[in-house]
């Protein structure tokens, strides 16, 4: 299977869907946003939290030495990058980083979703905090089973700090300001692949499946 970069405004499913790849076909799910939040390092994760409470980005040297690490790791088995690039300078690193590696392109896949669709999607999600499964309380086919609960685990979901209206708007505008130029770079380089961003699930998966293969 083909390593995927998945591209989209804030809450379009990008976690959701790498989770079902995941279980379903064996992808590494490379989540920035959860390597992150995971660092050990006590002053360094205080640093971290404190930014992703505002919304904006992380300084590019945060996230290059700890994503290349963990590339590096399991760069011998499919995995999906959720969140990054998110800059056109993140890309020329990303691009860096493939070639010393020697990985094979990937398939950036785009999900198009509307800014209110993904307002809600944001204020309604929920993690399971032991294994990282992505949950919806306002959509039926990612609800939990027993309310707030994680079908897997059987604890208690949380929410994101940083999903708040006030920060969804930041990182939406974020988003607009330096993401969509992302998107623009690889649909002028014929390497983007764009799907609607819609409730049903294995619809997306099924889509994207077919574009992995060919």
């Amino acid at each position: 299977m083909k390593n995927i970069i998945f591209l989209a405004p804030p809450a379009a499913g990008k976690g959701t869907i790498s989770s079902a790849l995941s279980e379903k076909y064996g992808y590494i799910h490379v989540s920035t946003g959860n390597l992150l939040r995971n660092v050990k390092e006590k002053n360094l994760a205080s640093r971290i939290s404190s930014l992703l409470k505002t919304g904006n980005l992380l300084p590019n040297e945060i996230i290059y030495e700890i994503l290349d690490n963990y590339i590096k790791e399991i760069k011998d088995k499919p995995f999906i990058l959720d969140g990054f690039p998110r800059s056109i300078e993140q890309v020329k690193h990303l691009n860096e980083l493939i070639n010393d590696l020697k990985l094979p392109e990937c398939v950036v896949i785009y999900l198009d979703i509307d800014y209110e669709k993904a307002m809600t999607r944001a204020l309604g999600r929920m993690i399971c905090p032991q294994c990282g499964r992505n949950y919806n309380k306002f959509i039926e086919t990612t609800k939990p089973k027993v309310a707030y609960k994680c079908d897997i685990c059987k604890i208690d979901l949380v929410t994101r700090s940083d999903d708040t209206e006030e920060t969804f708007k930041i990182r939406y505008n974020e988003y607009l300001k330096e993401t969509y130029k992302v998107v623009e770079y690889y649909k002028e380089k014929g390497l983007l692949y764009t799907i609607k961003s819609v409730d049903d699930l294995q619809s997306m998966i099924d889509k994207i499946i077919k574009i992995v293969e060919v």
